[in-house]
């Protein structure tokens, strides 16, 4: 995701870098150490199957807003789409196509339900990353080119400290489970979670409530892998450790400002361009240097 045409996010200050590094500390004061489970969510954080679908979830909407007969702009009405697409993402879709409902019906038109327009931007969302899935089952597309540099090597990275692995995402559960096995990722988790049409079953706070119970976590024994201002609040407002993964998808490397910015506000106590320093990320995290 890229910061171009985006909702304004305030600039936030800079953080204090480890000497050498691209690793930004942002909130130096978290008790480090003390990991025990690690939460990632998937789209922009791992997978980049799915990068671009904002520029196709975005013109489905304005399309559905123009042909409500208003005399609002294809600029104006962008810029209303964009703000509230910005805002939910990191939620479950459903949350989106509940907010184009409602604008459709401010309107004057009585609109589809949420789901509907859920299953329409799928159906146009798979024809644009159709290509990508099928390249990686098939062998012609390495995983490489669709990951986040260093989610592997990271992941690995976890599981020899012992720490247990979890993924939970916005995108809908067998969408999550076919993708993840396509990159090869799905051994390192301990569980895959992701959107239920029967949305009010699922959401990443409930995810993360549950690890929590289940293993009797306190804390900074929590770490969180996000590049959504959801799951980064979520994560912060039990006391774990909020990583942001602002990366530049188009890029895959370097930092996406925008991102920065929102996952800062979020609550991100650390951010990094992606995984390629985890070694050096997963030391500090584990108080193993200063």
């Amino acid at each position: 995701m890229t910061d171009q045409g985006q909702s304004a996010v305030t600039e936030q200050p800079p953080g204090q870098f480890l000497p050498g590094s691209q690793i930004e500390i942002i909130r130096p004061e978290i008790e480090r150490g003390r990991i025990r489970h690690a939460l990632f969510d998937f789209d922009g954080t791992i997978s980049l199957i799915r990068q671009g679908w904002q520029d196709v979830m975005v013109p489905m909407m304005v399309d559905l807003l123009a042909e409500t007969g208003t005399d609002e702009s294809r600029d104006a009405l962008t810029a209303i789409v964009r703000e509230f697409v910005d805002r939910l993402t990191g939620k479950q879709t459903i949350y989106q196509m509940i907010e184009l409902a409602d604008q459709i019906r401010a309107r004057g038109v009585e609109p589809l339900e949420p789901l509907a327009y859920k299953h329409r931007y799928l159906e146009l969302l798979w024809e644009q990353i159709e290509h990508r899935v099928t390249g990686l089952k098939a062998g012609t597309i390495a995983p490489e080119q669709m990951i986040v540099p260093g989610s592997f090597e990271i992941l690995e990275n976890l599981r020899e400290r012992g720490v247990k692995c979890y993924l939970a995402s916005g995108t809908d559960q067998p969408y999550v489970l076919d993708e993840a096995e396509a990159l090869g990722v799905t051994g390192y988790f301990e569980g895959i979670y992701g959107a239920l049409d029967d949305y009010e079953s699922f959401s990443k706070a409930m995810v993360i409530e549950m690890i929590i119970r289940e293993h009797d976590l306190h804390g900074s024994e929590l770490l969180g892998f996000g590049d959504g201002y959801v799951e980064i609040q979520n994560v912060a407002e039990v006391g774990g450790i909020a990583v942001g993964v602002a990366t530049d998808e188009e890029r895959r490397e370097g930092i996406d400002a925008w991102k920065r910015n929102r996952l800062i506000v979020a609550g991100a106590s650390v951010i990094i361009p992606e995984f390629r320093e985890h070694d050096r990320l997963l030391r500090w995290l584990f108080e193993e240097e200063a």
